[in-house]
């Protein structure tokens, strides 16, 4: 867990040194993408991570930042991990800036061939980046020996706040306990019938989009209320169970609390992660579109529309 701290943290550390705040958060007039290393890595695993991070850029220049256990200690320990200054960093990623309103994009890169990345997926770094307070990047992630992830934002953080803008401790915590949870609640579920991490992060993305356009002042049991849905909507209802359930309503609970809804891009970067998430399960959400599947919401209302359209001979305003 320690190990993976690099890997998310190494790429918000770039994101720092990309990124500047203005009324929301923004990368730097300088585009130039932002390579985080972590500290551990031998000669050898640094130059294979270099090459493997900046293969996309097809030669294009790039900065490099070096994640140590000082910022695991700084970025983590406020939200419940107990890292030391010596504590070892080898996950690594790149950021690089994108146009407005792109969204948050993440790829989990192979090293030498094989995914180190053991148990935080690339939609689980979108949500906890989103909650954190980036926006518009490509994240890409990798590292040179197995680690389960967990700790790859802190390098984000860190890369914000050596470029002279600390992100929001509160949202930094409340990121690293979303992915904390989401990834637990997969683990718990992992290859049970009727469920895939693509649908549990969807429903998280819809629900943030949900809680934005109600604002800052949302209540708990409107929260709740939303998260029943988004797993409706998502065909959770028979693999979620209400610990889960409750798990997921106490982290948005903590999202909101951290200020996180204030900012005047969460609701559109939520929304656009949400039809990433779609985009790249199209094998999963594309069944959910069928009639058989359909909510019971939706089931009600066509029987409605029927209903009228027989009375007036088929005409009816919709």
């Amino acid at each position: 867990m320690k190990k993976t701290i690099t890997l998310l943290t190494a790429f918000l550390l770039s994101l720092v040194a990309t990124f500047s705040f203005t009324q929301h958060t923004a990368l730097a007039d300088d585009d130039t993408p932002v390579v985080t290393l972590g500290t551990s890595l031998t000669d050898q695993q640094k130059q294979g991570t270099l090459k493997t991070l900046t293969a996309p850029l097809n030669g294009g220049n790039y900065q490099t930042i070096t994640v140590t256990g000082s910022d695991l200690v700084k970025y983590l320990n406020p939200s419940g991990d107990n890292f030391t200054t010596s504590s070892g960093v080898w996950s690594s990623a790149m950021i690089q800036k994108t146009s407005q309103d792109s969204g948050i994009n993440v790829k989990i890169l192979d090293y030498n061939g094989k995914d180190n990345i053991t148990t935080i997926t690339a939609n689980q770094y979108k949500n906890a980046a989103l909650t954190a307070g980036i926006t518009d990047a490509n994240i890409y992630v990798t590292s040179a020996i197995p680690i389960d992830g967990s700790g790859a934002l802190a390098g984000v953080y860190a890369a914000y706040a050596k470029n002279g803008n600390a992100l929001n401790q509160k949202q930094v915590n409340a990121a690293q306990d979303e992915m904390n949870t989401l990834s637990g609640i997969t683990q718990n579920n992992k290859n049970k019938k009727g469920y895939s991490d693509a649908q549990l992060n969807n429903a998280v993305a819809g629900a943030k989009s949900q809680m934005a356009k109600q604002g800052q002042n949302i209540s708990d049991s409107q929260i709740r209320d939303i998260v029943n849905n988004q797993i409706n909507i998502n065909h959770l209802g028979d693999t979620i169970n209400n610990n889960q359930k409750n798990q997921i309503v106490n982290l948005l609970i903590e999202i909101r609390d951290s200020g996180a809804l204030k900012n005047g891009d969460f609701k559109g970067q939520a929304s656009k992660l949400s039809s990433q998430i779609q985009d790249g399960a199209k094998n999963i959400f594309n069944k959910f579109n069928t009639h058989e599947n359909r909510n019971l919401f939706q089931q009600i209302w066509d029987s409605i529309v029927n209903f009228f359209q027989g009375l007036f001979g088929g005409v009816i305003l919709r």
